[in-house]
Formats: C-alpha cells, structure tokens, sequence
C-alpha cells in the first residue's frame, strides 16, 4: 500500500469513526424512543462549545471539562429532553410527526441558545480530546457499537427497550417502567453527539450553524441501517469515509471537474440522498399531525392591524428601512410552507434551497452568466428565475407521492443540503456574483413598494389554493391521505401541484430576499434556516397565511433589534411545546379564554 494511500485511508477512519458515532447515537435513541433525534448534530455542536469553554475561556483541566461535558452535560441534556419534551408527547398519545416536529424544535432552540450565549463567529481554538490518529476514535466506535449491541441482544434491558418501542402502553402493563428505557436511550444518544462533537471540533469550524449541519449530514449511515442495525451503521460509516478521503485523490478537469470535487468532498451527502429516496420504509406511517395543519380562526381585525404594520415601514428612513424590506420577501418564502405543509399536509424541510436557487438564478440571468440566455433586466430575471425553479419542486414532489412523514421529511432534508452543498458551496456558480435592484425600485422605499405588490400576489395565489374543487381536495389530503384517495381525489397530482407551487412562491421570496440585501448570500438560504422556518410557520399556524406574516415579521425584527439567536430561541421553545398548543400559541390562548378562569370539574 502506498504512504498517499495509507494517508488517506487514516484519515477516511478518523472522518468514518465520528460518522459511526454519530449513527449509533441516533439509532440508540430511535430504538429507545421511536424518535428520530434531528436535534443530534445541535446537541453535538453545545457540547463542543461547552468543552471549549471550560478549557480556553475558565482554564480547567482538560479531563474536568471533559468529564464534565460528557458525562454531565451530555446524559443531561438527553434526560431532560425525554423528561420535559418527549415523555409529555408520548403520554399523550403523540404520534411520531409530532415527535419530529418537536425534534425539530429543538434542534433551532439549541443553535439559537448556541448563538446567544457564544455569538455566530467560527472558533478554530476547540481543545483537542483525541489525538488525530484515527485509531483512538475507532477504537471508541467499535467498542460503543459492541456494547451496545450486546446490551440489545442479551440482556433484560434490551428485551425491555425492544417492547417499549413496539408498544409502549402494552410494556407498561407488562410491569417494565417505559420512563426509564427512553431516558436511558436519550441519556446515550445524547452522550454520543457530545462525544461526536468534542471529537470532531478542533478538525472543523465551530460555529451554531455549521457543526449541527456537519453532524446531520452523516444520517445516512443511520437511515442505510433502517434505524436499527448497529452492524450496518458503523462499516457504512467507515466505508463511506475512507472512500471520500480516497477521492480526493482524484483531479480530473473539463466541464465536470466541479461536479466531481464537490462530490468527492460531500460523499455523506450523495449516501443521505441515496439512502432518503432508495429506502421508502424508514417512518411511512408518519403523518404530519393534525395539530400543524389544523386551521386556526383569524382573530378580529387582525387583517387590518397587519395592513397597517406592513405598510408602517414606508414612513420611515435609513437602516430601519433597510432591515424592513426583508420582511414581506421572507413572508412570500414562508407562504411557499403554508401551500405544501398546510394545505398539502407535506412535511417540508428545503424549502430554503427553492429560495436560494430564485436567488441565484436571478443573479445570474441578471448579470447575463446563465448558460444559453442573454442579460436580463432585474424584473423580468426574477420571473424568469421562478419559472426555472417551479419545475424543481418535483425534486420533493415526486418522491412525496410515496412517502411520507419521517421519510418525506429526509428526503426534502436531503435535498436542501445536497442544493446547498453542491450548488451554493461551489465557487463556479457564485463567484463575483452581485444582485441589484429593478430599475425605478434602488431606493429601500421604492423597492418596499414593489415587495407589498409582489406579496399581495403571493397572498391571492395562497388564498385561492384554497377555494373550489382545488381546495377542498387538498384539504381532503391533508385531513385523511387514504380517504381522499378512495373518494376520487388526484392524490399524486395534488401533491405535485402543492410542492411546485411552493417552489415557484420560494424561488418569488428567495429573489427578493436577495435583491433586498443587494447581494446573493449562500448563509441565507443554507438548511438550518430551512429548518427554522419550518418551525416558525408550524407555531404560528401551518394554515395560516396571517401567521406566515408574523414569522416573517417575528425572525426579522427579533434578530435585528435584539441579540441575534432570540428569534430562533423563541421559535425552537414554541416548536417544543407544539403538542399542547393544537394550531399554533393563539388558538391555545383562545380556548383557555374560552373556558374562562377559576373552572374545575369536581367529582
């Protein structure tokens, strides 16, 4: 073997053995739990920073803060999210959309946490807890995978974690205490997204977004797995690694020199991909739950205080101004969510890649760079640019037509990170790109003007998917898929239409989002801001286009008046608590004024 090739294939171990982590956490908990914890990569990122923080910033030992971080804050976390997140849910009778959702939740509370307490600035100081020698980090993920392996096989422990998770009120009665199997399971999961990310820091940049991206991308080897085979996870896990490292080996040039470097470095992403769309099965009875998509009453006269708030802006001058026009731009994006997730009922998580792309290809019709057209002014380059991008939706649309719940929320998953990886990343497609604004609209005031126009188009095209025949039937889909289905309905048509729909009003957003911010920003439009919104769109009413306009005005204000990481904070803490608040935190406050105060049964 040559020294290139022993190089390489080392350091595809060390890359494999934090991915093998990874997969065993997130298949411990699934198997534990029935959860499929996106909050992994989230948990991996605080424990890092909580590492570096004891050792840099207070001067501990490097074993204390070690101790400390994964064998206290780590099991800690994953107890209290089973004690205060999860158990609620799973008493209640919760079904496992709304455990992802509430994963999802808090995944944003935690990167929102992240950017409050250590600011979104990339550290490159993390302390190093294992040398770079691949073999301490095999070592650990071999011996984790064995022992939890034979925990599950053989011992009473795992017989009881096998029962919990095929029916966990029939293992009650059956005398096992439920409670602490899932705390066990999120106890290890989490102690391993902390070991993950101690190990994988002083090797990347750390920062609130990058590190929980980096950590999800490797779910592939958990989903080759199907959730359940350790034996599986870890040698996909070192296979894929090594055979990254290896590619890079390669140099080849020509027209698809970029394709094949972008490939070569994000190999985890073409198996996620891969794995998302080959294996169907993973959670296809989940169902986005009915609590997100139930349609929430419109208070009174709240149309016409959002009219007047949305036009407010237009009195006032200089940054203000500035930070208002991201407001109705990002409000068109978040209706694209309110069209698939609550008309169509799709569980949508790259809807921010749909975004970025009407950014993009904006810009580049714009500045004439987009293969075979010529320059094109700024406004008829923004249609243009949705044009292009609605037929994309079929990228979520089509695998739509056969799944469903947790399986369609990795697919679109997958897609968001594999547009951003292989699009936005890559220097050939955004290199010298510039954005401006329409001719007539440079001023903030003008182009103000121009995005409440573009909106109110947004609004009516949302309004009347959800009148008539159209309507009723994606309704009909949402409530029941089956149903619909039996009674006539177009089910694979109608999932169709909602996700290119939802592509044409991202792309719409995305371009204004850019041309608002005079420039086309790739941070923008990455995955965790998909999931963000996602999140955002789920607490304020899946159904309601009002509260699309409130996340819309929430995330902007929130982040540009105050620290930055509240707006996700407070999204990721009413994501949380999305299976008691049905409909979003107004129809919760509704009802229990409904019922008036001081009421009680008594016996």
């Amino acid at each position: 073997m040559s020294s290139l090739t022993y190089d390489l294939t080392l350091a595809g171990l060390s890359v494999g053995s934090a991915a093998a982590l990874t997969g065993i956490g997130l298949v411990v908990t699934y198997r534990a739990t029935g959860v499929l914890n996106f909050a992994h990569g989230a948990i991996a990122m605080v424990c890092a920073y909580a590492l570096r923080q004891c050792v840099v910033e207070w001067g501990w030992p490097l074993w204390a803060g070690a101790t400390v971080t994964l064998l206290v804050l780590a099991p800690g976390i994953g107890v209290a999210l089973e004690r205060f997140v999860f158990r609620p849910l799973a008493i209640l009778g919760g079904d496992p959309a709304q455990t992802l959702v509430a994963s999802i939740g808090v995944f944003v509370l935690l990167v929102g946490g992240a950017v409050l307490l250590w600011g979104q600035g990339a550290r490159d100081d993390a302390p190093e807890l294992v040398s770079a020698d691949p073999w301490g980090q095999l070592a650990v993920a071999l011996l984790l995978a064995a022992g939890v392996t034979a925990v599950i096989r053989w011992t009473r422990f795992g017989r009881e974690l096998r029962a919990v998770v095929d029916d966990r009120q029939l293992a009650v009665l059956g005398g096992i205490d439920a409670d602490r199997v899932a705390a066990a399971g999120w106890a290890f999961g989490s102690f391993t997204a902390g070991l993950t990310g101690v190990l994988l820091a002083p090797y990347v940049r750390l920062d609130p977004y990058g590190m929980p991206l980096l950590v999800m991308e490797v779910v592939a080897v958990a989903v080759a797995a199907r959730m359940r085979s350790l034996p599986v996870a870890v040698p996909a896990a070192l296979t894929i690694g090594v055979a990254q490292s290896q590619l890079t080996r390669l140099h080849p040039s020509g027209w698809a020199a970029p394709l094949l470097q972008a490939i070569s470095t994000n190999l985890f992403v073409v198996a996620l991909l891969i794995a998302a769309l080959a294996l169907p099965r993973v959670g296809t009875r989940d169902a986005l739950p009915r609590t997100a998509t139930a349609r929430v009453p419109t208070p009174p006269g709240a149309w016409i205080v959002a009219v007047v708030l949305f036009l407010l802006p237009l009195g006032f001058a200089g940054s203000d101004l500035h930070t208002s026009v991201q407001v109705p731009a990002l409000a068109v994006v978040l209706l694209s969510l309110v069209v698939v997730t609550g008309r169509g009922g799709q569980i949508s998580l790259g809807q921010a890649a749909y975004a970025g792309l009407g950014a993009l290809f904006t810009a580049l019709l714009a500045a004439g760079r987009f293969p075979g057209l010529p320059r094109l002014p700024e406004l008829a380059a923004l249609a243009l640019a949705v044009v292009l991008v609605a037929p994309l939706g079929l990228l979520t649309g089509w695998p739509a037509i056969s799944r469903r719940g947790l399986a369609l929320a990795l697919v679109t998953f997958a897609v968001g990170v594999g547009v951003s990886r292989f699009v936005f990343a890559q220097p050939y497609a955004i290199s010298g790109l510039s954005l401006g604004r329409p001719t007539g609209f440079e001023g903030d005031r003008a182009y103000y003007v121009l995005e409440l126009l573009l909106l109110a188009a947004a609004l009516c095209t949302t309004w009347l998917l959800r009148r008539g025949r159209t309507g009723r039937a994606l309704a009909a889909m949402r409530d029941h898929e089956s149903g619909a289905s039996a009674a006539g309905v177009q089910v694979p048509a109608l999932k169709l239409l909602a996700f290119v729909s939802g592509a044409a009003l991202a792309a719409l957003g995305g371009g204004l989002l850019g041309m608002g911010l005079r420039a086309f920003d790739p941070s923008a439009y990455d995955p965790v801001r998909g999931l963000l919104w996602f999140a955002a769109v789920i607490v304020l009413g899946a159904d309601s286009t009002l509260g699309a306009l409130a996340a819309a005005a929430l995330l902007v204000g929130l982040d540009a008046g105050t620290r930055g990481g509240v707006a996700a904070a407070l999204i990721g803490v009413l994501a949380v608590l999305v299976g008691r608040f049905p409909g979003g935190p107004y129809e919760a406050w509704r009802s229990r004024a409904g019922r008036g105060p001081g009421r009680r049964l008594t016996a």
